[in-house]
């Protein structure tokens, strides 16, 4: 079954404690919070403080992804912030082995990230490691924008690989999914989708998750 991850990003910043429960309570799988420093990507969201006021607010998964230039400087925040998976892009500084052990040794689940230029291939030296790995199907800094259906052959090329090294791996996709897109993602093989504002802006969201399920399930 498909796993959907709504992303903070598309929530009302105003009320990011009910915004949370509410995609809780809608049936979230993972909630997705984007890092973002105004450096490795051009806008910025929020930090570890941000992340700890609203942990409280649920048990599901936080699914914390870094889009920042130094990761392995702030690991040790998120951890205690609460983040119960984290995500570092291998497009950032430092070595991605590093950043993975020490992401485990805090305690969370361990995934990198790809940029719609970087190819799969990066990321296959870690693989027996990683708990995820992040396929961005947009250019990462802001949501809203068209899914680039070219990025579900690196989930392909993921899963093969990994299948190779004898790893099970689960592969998620962030941007641009919806009804649309979503049984496209399914037939590449994607375990985790990350949804915005199809889920946020959604008169009901826990229909709108809902759908999405089914539409994949229906796609595989």
């Amino acid at each position: 079954m498909m796993q959907i991850a709504p992303s903070m990003l598309a929530s009302d910043f105003s009320r990011l404690g009910e915004e949370t429960r509410r995609m809780a309570q809608s049936g979230a799988d993972m909630i997705h919070l984007d890092v973002m420093d105004g450096n490795f990507v051009p806008n910025i969201t929020f930090g570890a403080p941000v992340i700890q006021a609203i942990r409280p607010c649920t048990d599901v998964f936080f699914d914390v992804h870094l889009m920042i230039r130094e990761p392995l400087r702030y690991l040790a925040d998120f951890a205690r912030a609460g983040a119960d998976g984290i995500t570092f892009h291998v497009e950032s500084e430092g070595d991605p082995e590093e950043i993975i052990e020490k992401i485990h040794a805090a305690g969370c689940r361990a995934a990198a990230s790809l940029k719609p230029a970087t190819p799969a291939e990066r990321l296959y030296p870690y693989l027996k490691s990683l708990d995820m790995v992040l396929v961005m199907t947009v250019e990462p800094g802001f949501g809203g924008q068209s899914f680039q259906a070219p990025m579900l052959e690196k989930v392909k090329l993921l899963k093969e690989q990994a299948r190779r090294q004898g790893k099970e791996l689960l592969v998620q996709i962030d941007g641009g999914v919806n009804l649309d897109t979503i049984g496209q993602a399914a037939l590449a093989g994607v375990d985790v989708c990350v949804a915005g504002t199809g889920v946020f802006k959604a008169p009901d969201a826990a229909q709108a998750i809902r759908a999405l399920k089914e539409k994949a399930a229906a796609a595989r």
